[in-house]
């Protein structure tokens, strides 16, 4: 098999050859290439190099395309802060009343420059890769990510224990999965093998399991709705521990979930062997990031070990593995994968 099929093989709840690879390396990747964030981000050459170097490099099968978490927001109007060598991030909220959601005004997303850098590069990747290597075209935040941004995280959070700003609340939700939703369509017009989200604010560390269910997981369900509309498979992302709000995700309908590294991995086994594909769940910065080979070997043989029962497994790390991760640390993470073939349950 090549990365491709090893990749859509898992995804299908088909038997690899062996454990498929796709990261979640966008920083480390442009990095390596010899390219800042400043470059990375308004550059579709730049950034398609950058993965396509990274492949070429680790030999691992799926690519994440990604800029960073602030996509969406800035296309809404969001004020953005542009580090030059650290991703981009919002910095203040564009709705300091929510009663005044009704003032927000509708977007086209495709106008946004970043918007169409991504799609590019998407396209690029694919025309590289199409057949070999599986290509993941990240769509950025869904609805509560983007709320949070568009309202203040602050702010949103103290108006969802509020009862009597429900309406306005889901008003903003419908707004924000609204531009989600643009940018799922965009996505599936570049050809890429598979789209996701990220709703990075939306698990357990931040929010009661039970405001999950009702301000998040709707609008989550629809994108993926979306996608399979569209013909294409999914995977979604929360950070942190969502051990207790697994069932609910898989509610969703989505075909993957990358999980944090927070979440516990025999849980996760439990959960989703056989429903859902498991992308993940190395710890990005204490293992990846500063632990030594040693270190990853272990993280990551007793990861597979956990999910050779099972062909819905895709390695990775738990979230976006930071600059300055040591390259033999991913040399290594790519021996163990080789090393495990799927066994029947």
């Amino acid at each position: 098999m090549n990365g491709y099929e090893r990749v859509r093989a898992a995804v299908e709840g088909r038997r690899p050859d062996r454990v498929p690879v796709m990261l979640h390396n966008f920083l480390m990747a442009a990095e390596e290439a010899g390219y800042t964030q400043a470059r990375y981000r308004v550059s579709a050459a730049a950034m398609a190099d950058s993965h396509a170097r990274a492949v070429e490099r680790y030999g691992y099968d799926g690519v994440m395309l990604e800029m960073d978490t602030a996509v969406v927001a800035g296309a809404l109007g969001v004020p953005v802060a542009f580090p030059e060598d650290e991703p981009a991030r919002t910095v203040a909220p564009l709705l300091e009343r929510l009663e005044e959601v009704g003032r927000l005004k509708p977007v086209r997303v495709e106008d946004y420059p970043h918007i169409r850098t991504c799609l590019e590069a998407v396209r690029l990747l694919v025309a590289r890769f199409r057949g070999e290597i599986y290509v993941r075209g990240n769509c950025d935040q869904v609805a509560l990510s983007l709320a949070t941004m568009v309202r203040g995280a602050a702010e949103l959070y103290m108006d969802l224990c509020e009862p009597e700003k429900e309406g306005w609340v889901h008003e903003l939700l419908e707004y924000c999965n609204g531009a989600a939703l643009q940018y799922i369509r965009l996505m599936a017009q570049t050809g890429c093998d598979m789209v996701s989200n990220g709703d990075s604010p939306a698990g357990p560390d931040l929010i009661s399991p039970q405001m999950y269910e009702r301000f998040a997981l709707p609008y989550e369900k629809r994108v993926v709705d979306e996608a399979h509309r569209l013909g294409l498979p999914y995977a979604l992302h929360i950070c942190g521990d969502t051990t207790r709000i697994l069932e609910k995700m898989m509610r969703t309908g989505t075909d993957c979930l990358e999980l944090d590294y927070k979440t516990n991995t025999a849980a996760a086994h439990a959960a989703l062997k056989d429903r859902v594909t498991l992308i993940g769940n190395i710890d990005p910065s204490g293992v990846l990031r500063w632990g030594d080979a040693g270190k990853v070997e272990e993280a990551a043989r007793a990861l597979c070990r956990v999910f050779a029962d099972t062909p819905r497994f895709i390695l990775n790390a738990g979230c976006a593995i930071p600059q300055g991760t040591p390259g033999e640390n991913i040399h290594t993470l790519m021996r163990v994968a080789a090393e495990f073939r799927s066994s029947p349950s």
